[in-house]
């Protein structure tokens, strides 16, 4: 009878971790010219090492950037599926039957002078839809339906929020990986992010591309192709979409896989006096 796997890690602890070891470098890239940093690359290095704490002992944190790709999620999903979600509020922004014109006069002005005319006319584009309004964990974001049926229409024919895990031995004893892939296509997996700023290569440092087609393969699905699907939606919701995309390959991602849980696993080891949440244990 096959022993349970002594820890469990899921993708994106792994990427948390990644940002531990690589702390300096990213310190570099937004810190490294500025002359006023907000923390020292030490004072950085120990908050990343805090965040893979808490990640492993499942501290609740509050992040507007991860709810709002939470939301954009659910709205793509309940596209593809045709439901109603659960978890986030949703509806519709259309474009109003009539449009207010307003001309006058108001400032540069002594009171007598100031007028203004009203004008309602009927809008041509009344009763179209023009976004999503979405509210979710006290929060609300709008998306523009452009973006939202760009997704959709990609994703028609996906399978949402798939769990996958698998077993990678490693040195120190069997590692159950897994995580959900947010679409699976018949030929190709795929993770979708929300970000204010993209560059290339921006999830290159990632893990979703190796777990999740690792777990495919050791259970049975050869589907080697994985998409980083990036909308990238500035503060004005203007949006832009980017793929990212990846080919597993066994011979060279299996051993980068272990040897990055094997780093994980001494890490945990070393800090085990820390770690409150015996789920990472397999022990929960």
């Amino acid at each position: 009878m096959p022993q349970p796997p002594k820890y469990r890690f899921y993708a994106t602890l792994l990427d948390c971790f990644s940002d531990y070891i690589n702390s300096d470098a990213i310190w570099g890239k937004y810190w490294g010219f500025s002359k006023n940093p907000p923390h020292t690359p030490e004072e950085f290095h120990q908050k990343q090492f805090q965040q893979v704490i808490d990640r492993i002992n499942r501290v609740p944190f509050d992040s507007e950037a991860a709810d709002k790709g939470t939301a954009f999620n659910e709205i793509i999903d309940c596209m593809v599926e045709h439901r109603k979600s659960d978890k986030v509020q949703m509806e519709c922004i259309v474009e109003p039957d009539v449009t207010v014109r307003v001309m006058g006069q108001v400032d540069n002005c002594d009171p007598d002078e100031r007028w203004a005319d009203v004008e309602h006319i009927a809008n041509p584009k009344a009763g179209k839809v023009t976004g999503v309004r979405a509210r979710y964990n006290n929060r609300e974001f709008v998306f523009d339906i452009a973006l939202c049926r760009k997704f959709a229409d990609y994703f028609n024919d996906a399978l949402t929020q798939q769990f996958v895990s698998a077993i990678i031995p490693t040195a120190y004893g069997d590692v159950e990986v897994y995580g959900y892939i947010d679409d699976l296509k018949p030929l190709s997996a795929h993770d979708i992010k929300t970000t204010g700023s993209y560059s290339m290569a921006k999830f290159k440092s990632h893990w979703q591309h190796i777990v999740y087609p690792y777990c495919l393969l050791q259970n049975g699905s050869r589907i080697l192709l994985f998409e980083y699907n990036v909308a990238e939606i500035d503060k004005y919701n203007r949006w832009k979409y980017f793929t990212e995309t990846y080919m597993f390959n066994p011979e060279r991602d299996i051993p980068r896989l272990k040897a990055h849980c094997e780093d994980l696993i001494q890490f945990i080891e070393d800090n085990r006096h820390l770690i409150t949440d015996k789920k990472i244990f397999n022990l929960q």
